[in-house]
């Protein structure tokens, strides 16, 4: 990765990501030596332009920012950092230096979950749940997918509102491994679902039988 700290009078500037919200926290320059230094202590470390000297975030307050790893951009001026924070990141308090709050959006969780169930597919260590349904074959995993949808029904039309998501959870999970099984993942689902949200889609779905195009 080759920075031009050049163009900027040895500065380039840094964008702060959480690396499992995915939102900016803030916004700090880096030269050379606090590039190097945030490398070497995997704590971000930037350039003080009004101190004029370097300061790794978090050497007082203990909110550091630890380093997941680290970007350049397409004209090669400009880091995007991610991080896993320890605290607020900003000097006021706030979790950003916009005022607001670090919270991400739990519909990620799907994606990093099915990596995990996808990395115990490649692993499949003793003792997992996960890899004993791997072992039982496809016809096993879409059998407990049934079951976990008969019993989320069940929840649904006479149960409580925690054990519906109780059981819509089991059923989830085990849709996640069947998907795996078979090479496909949760995006391709939600690529499907907004092909269905365009207000054509039925009409474009029908033509596309009548030509014998749809697969």
């Amino acid at each position: 990765m080759k920075i031009d700290f050049e163009k900027m009078g040895g500065l380039v500037p840094a964008i702060i990501q959480d690396a499992e919200t995915r939102n900016v926290l803030m916004l700090g320059f880096m030269n050379e030596e606090a590039y190097q230094k945030t490398l070497d202590t995997r704590h971000v470390t930037f350039w003080s332009r009004t101190r004029q000297t370097l300061w790794t975030k978090g050497e007082t307050s203990g909110h550091f920012l630890n380093l997941v790893d680290m970007k350049i951009d397409c004209d090669n001026d400009t880091l995007l950092v991610r991080v896993n924070p320890i605290g607020p990141t900003c000097h006021t308090g706030t979790d950003t230096c916009w005022g607001e709050e670090n919270e991400g959006n739990p519909l990620l969780f799907l994606s990093e979950l099915q990596s995990f169930i996808y990395k115990r597919k490649e692993e499949m260590p003793e003792g997992s749940y996960t890899t004993s349904l791997f072992n039982k074959g496809i016809n096993k995993i879409a059998q407990k997918v049934g079951e976990e949808a008969l019993e989320t029904v069940i929840e649904a039309t006479n149960g409580t509102s925690e054990h519906l998501v109780y059981e819509a959870s089991d059923l989830m999970y085990h849709l996640l491994v069947m998907l795996t099984e078979k090479g496909l993942r949760i995006e391709d689902v939600v690529l499907e679902l907004q092909k269905r949200h365009d207000p054509d889609w039925d009409k474009k779905r029908r033509e596309a039988k009548a030509a014998g195009t749809m697969k």
